[in-house]
């Protein structure tokens, strides 16, 4: 195995940039990004590059294969994950990359998918291909937290995206909900939503505030992700925004096994996708939610409710990534608190979570954080 050069380090940072573009598209596989790397008497050339194309279509590497044509033989590939080694959908990336004569291949991390799992790299060294695993492991490895934890603990990546007030609060009581960000905040917001496979929220939010919960970045609305309503007793309106546009975006409601029949018939006939699931008297558990998501597939799931269903998660502990957007505004009596049973202050000082970032958003302050560990 070769030693982890300062140029490795570089292509699989842009590795992981092109990657990145692919989030929320490809789900469930995970957005992987390939770069094919031949050494010149002038230096390194970039020769191919790929990323996953749509579930059943071809994987990062074979797109980058194709890019670099005979250029790839003799070449270095690099790419975010391990290449994969079994016959799915699509034939092993393992034996296209030993096809195409390449030479070496840097890894970012190995796939926790079991049927891969360090089985793409012995393929690899078997064919007499040089494999350096491990570049830039612990970035790459927070690029595919969601994707681990669906094949390991069956459960999406979760990111809690909060709103609040100078003073700490998501509404007035008797308006609801206000808004709170400035347009700067709500273009991060919705670039947010172009990144994951779905957005959630509770029927309290989709009652009151009839959001469409869609991405409305320019050039990106293709971009929307499957819209989740926890909703028990399936009380979401077929008249409302979520119902309207569901053959555009998808709408997957989540309700218990006892909900009324004819309201489940009703937004199933509109071609609203139902999800039922074991409810107690209390609403139904963030884990149960979690893991009839990832069962269809979701990996990256963004979190997007008013105070209940944000405490629910944050008390399930079940959140991974948070951000905390603060408007400069302040709503003073009435103000609705930002969580239930919960002091947000408490939560950002929580020796669980580590800060990621912290800056502005225009006239809005903003603190993200991540579980340690993550």
């Amino acid at each position: 195995m070769s030693a982890i050069s300062n140029l490795d380090e570089r292509f699989m940072a842009a590795a992981e940039r092109l990657a990145r573009r692919g989030l929320g598209r490809v789900w469930p596989n995970p957005s992987v990004a390939a770069l094919i790397v031949r050494e010149e008497s002038g230096g390194p050339v970039l020769v191919g590059r790929g990323v996953t194309s749509r579930p059943g279509m071809a994987h990062a590497e074979v797109n980058a294969l194709n890019h670099a044509g005979e250029q790839a033989r003799g070449a270095t590939c690099y790419v975010t994950l391990e290449p994969c080694s079994h016959y799915g959908r699509t034939p092993p990336c393992a034996l296209a990359l030993v096809d195409a004569g390449i030479k070496r291949v840097v890894v970012g991390m190995l796939d926790p998918n079991p049927r891969v799992a360090g089985r793409g790299v012995e393929m690899l060294r078997e064919a007499g291909v040089d494999v350096t695993v491990g570049v830039r492991e612990a970035a790459v490895k927070v690029l595919y937290h969601g994707f681990t934890l669906r094949q390991r603990r069956q459960r999406p990546h979760v990111f809690l995206k909060l709103a609040v007030s100078q003073d700490g609060y998501i509404g007035r009581a008797g308006d609801g909900q206000i808004k709170i960000s400035g347009p700067l905040s709500m273009r991060k917001v919705h670039g947010f939503r172009a990144e994951h496979d779905a957005i959630l929220i509770g029927s309290g939010t989709a009652l009151e505030d009839d959001p469409q919960l869609t991405c409305r970045l320019p050039g990106l609305a293709d971009r929307s992700p499957v819209r989740v309503i926890v909703d028990r007793c399936a009380r979401l309106p077929v008249d409302s925004q979520l119902v309207k546009s569901c053959v555009d975006v998808p709408v997957w409601l989540v309700c218990a096994n006892d909900a009324d029949p004819d309201r489940i018939r009703d937004l199933a006939a509109a071609g609203v996708h139902i999800i039922r699931v074991p409810a107690s008297a209390a609403g139904i558990e963030p884990s149960v939610i979690l893991s009839a998501l990832a069962t269809r597939g979701v990996t990256r799931l963004m979190v997007e409710g008013g105070a209940r269903i944000a405490s629910s998660f944050l008390a399930a502990d079940l959140v991974d990534d948070l951000c905390v957007v603060t408007g400069n505004i302040v709503i003073g009596n009435d103000g609705i608190a930002a969580l239930h049973g919960l002091d947000l202050a408490d939560v950002l000082k929580d020796p669980k979570f580590g800060r990621v970032d912290a800056g502005r958003f225009g006239d809005d302050s903003f603190i993200y954080l991540r579980r340690r560990g993550a």
